[in-house]
């Protein structure tokens, strides 16, 4: 799954990365370094500029909201339980079908955040010696130290309690795609596990390499069993993981420490 992760480009520079064609200034999110879900988040699009002449779609860097509301839902509260959709029924899903046809971005990141409870802690959990196992963090990256972009949808509601003027009327809201952990070894291999992202979490973002990130854009391309062919995981290899801080469990913390690489896991949570 995806549940936490890192934004600390400068939209500049993720609009060089993407050729980004139109960005707003004012738009520009802080670093984030602990984004969770219903925060605004970046993500890249092609769409047609609103008002514009010419009807072609546009690459542009957009400020949605992270969890998911579908355009029929009568209120968006169930937003922030839709921050993941599937990869595997990502087609098949009332409240994603829609936007995996014709709604695709890309969310761009540092990498992301997944917790692990080491196997001493489980056995007590199991045993009801204790309740809540210590879970150690890891930060999951591109080893390259390239941007991980991760597979995404995003929808528009229409706030009908606001008249059409009101600047909060429409809600442009994103979800991210997630697929089976890797099974593989990773890019770099830690002294002491994991030793595959699937150690840490059966669950991953789906990333997407630069050679599909045109066609996952395309708003042309509606065809769904086609669109299922970008959704098989990337090359294995390119990712690592390393252990952080536990601080960045607590959502209110935020700052480039979060990222810092610990020589290990937290005694007693890892393995």
């Amino acid at each position: 799954m995806c549940g936490r992760y890192a934004s600390s480009r400068r939209p500049e520079d993720l609009a060089g990365v993407f050729e980004v064609e139109k960005w707003e200034p004012e738009e520009a999110l802080a670093p984030d370094y602990n984004v969770a879900p219903t925060k605004e988040v970046y993500a890249v699009l092609d769409r047609p500029v609103r008002d514009a002449d010419d009807p072609r779609p546009v690459r542009q860097l957009r400020r949605l909201k992270w969890g998911l509301v579908p355009s029929w839902a009568k209120s968006p509260e169930g937003g922030a339980r839709m921050i993941n959709a599937r990869a595997e029924t990502v087609h098949q899903k009332p409240s994603y079908r829609r936007a995996f046809a014709a709604r695709r971005c890309i969310l761009p990141a540092d990498g992301y955040y997944e917790w692990v409870t080491g196997t001493q802690e489980r056995d007590l959990e199991v045993e009801g010696k204790k309740k809540r196992p210590r879970k150690q963090p890891y930060f999951v990256l591109p080893a390259d130290g390239s941007v991980f972009a991760m597979a995404g949808l995003y929808e528009f509601w229409r706030d009908r309690t606001l008249p059409d003027e009101h600047p909060l009327a429409w809600w442009v809201t994103c979800s991210v795609i997630t697929t089976e952990a890797e099974t593989t070894p990773l890019a770099v291999t830690p002294a002491e596990g994991p030793y595959t992202l699937a150690d840490i979490h059966p669950r991953m973002p789906l990333m997407l390499t630069p050679d599909r990130w045109d066609a996952w854009l395309d708003p042309a391309r509606t065809d769904v069993e086609d669109l299922r062919t970008l959704l098989s995981p990337p090359p294995a290899g390119l990712m690592r993981a390393y252990p952080v801080s536990t601080a960045v469990s607590n959502v209110r913390n935020n700052g480039a420490e979060l990222l810092k690489e610990l020589e290990g896991p937290v005694e007693g949570t890892l393995f």
